[in-house]
């Protein structure tokens, strides 16, 4: 739906369908629709939120001056206030110029009570479990789109420093299975969570390319070696979770396709296996396939365009660390290319099947 007039045509086209009786509210469909096209301008919003964060920096850097960082309990208590404000704005007004505000008061505040609260000796982890509870209180009290998203990113990176604290790296496996859990229940869920309730649906969006992001963050720490002493043994543990994810995803897209036919179902377990084999010692870029196919399943095309950009960020990182010449990384890079390639062939295909049925 482009506009207001593909609505009322839809409308129309379901009552031409079901019958008169059946009625909508018209003007409650086209507010949320503006509602939702409004969160949709992602990229502006993150512009103007830029531009009110380099503002709020100058304002802190003129409190810091006035003796601000000197005082504990200035900065926890300003840091109180900032991330109030930050709530209490956005019940107030959901425009532009006051989401621009609100985050960036949100993130400082979060910044110097992080600062205060080290300043009063309290140790790192009950730290992160503070932010993970103000992270989970904001996404209760709030429902705005960019807020929403920061809470959820503040929610679980405090969670993931909160399992490395006292240098136990290899938890980021626990880490890397309840964001695919989490991120798979909710893609999968998606009409049940937002039917749900009208709070569950504003939330919903915010949610997801959070725990998309929050995702990454931590396929980034796996996938990038060096970046964390991670036992190379247990590597496979995360592939694993996030494999098993994949195989119900693929089992389901096989029945949206609706393959029947028993070769072509062999040939895709068989790609299936040929291309999560090859991902077990990365499961970085397993994570990004999970990404991709999520998305293509749920029709997200921000997710699918993440994906694909996580994907092959992650197969280039993947092959650069790889103790191989460019000759034999070359060749596995055009075998593995082709084999995405027929994929790709093969879905477009029982997509303009099903479309002329």
């Amino acid at each position: 739906m482009k506009n207001s007039e593909n609505i009322k045509s839809l409308i129309d086209s379901i009552q031409n369908i079901e019958g008169q009786e059946l009625t909508f509210n018209e003007e409650a469909i086209k507010n949320e629709y503006e509602n939702q096209n409004d969160e949709q301008s992602l990229a502006i919003k993150i512009l103007s939120i830029f531009g009110g964060l380099l503002s709020c920096i100058t304002f802190l850097g003129f409190l810091f001056i006035a003796g601000l960082y000197n005082s504990k309990e200035g900065l926890l208590v300003t840091g109180i206030i900032f991330v109030l404000g930050a709530v209490g704005l956005n019940k107030i007004s959901d425009r532009i110029i006051i989401d621009t505000i609100s985050v960036s008061s949100y993130v400082i505040g979060f910044t110097l009570i992080w600062m205060g609260l080290e300043r009063v000796n309290f140790d790192e982890s009950t730290i992160q479990i503070i932010f993970v509870f103000v992270g989970i209180a904001t996404l209760i009290l709030v429902q705005n789109y960019i807020l929403s998203f920061v809470a959820t990113l503040v929610t679980n990176l405090s969670f993931l420093a909160l399992l490395l604290e006292g240098n136990q790296y290899d938890l980021i496996h626990l880490y890397t299975f309840a964001m695919v859990f989490i991120l798979s229940f909710f893609m999968l869920n998606e009409g049940k969570i937002i039917t749900t309730s009208k709070k569950l649906s504003r939330l919903y969006n915010p949610l997801r390319i959070g725990l998309i992001f929050s995702l990454l963050i931590g396929l980034i720490f796996l996938g990038k070696k060096g970046m964390l002493r991670i036992t190379p043994e247990y590597i496979w543990l995360s592939s694993i979770s996030v494999i098993l994810f994949i195989v119900y995803v693929i089992i389901e897209l096989i029945n949206i396709l609706q393959v029947k036919d028993i070769q072509s179902k062999i040939g895709i377990y068989i790609f299936t296996i040929l291309i999560l084999a090859s991902t077990v010692l990365s499961p970085a870029i397993s994570g990004a396939i999970l990404i991709i196919l999520l998305s293509f399943k749920v029709n997200y095309k921000t997710g699918l365009a993440i994906g694909i950009i996580a994907f092959i960020y992650f197969v280039s990182q993947y092959y650069y660390d790889l103790k191989f010449t460019l000759l034999t990384k070359s060749i596995m890079m055009f075998t593995t290319g082709i084999l995405f390639l027929a994929f790709y062939l093969f879905t477009h295909k029982k997509l303009s099947e099903n479309e002329k049925v």
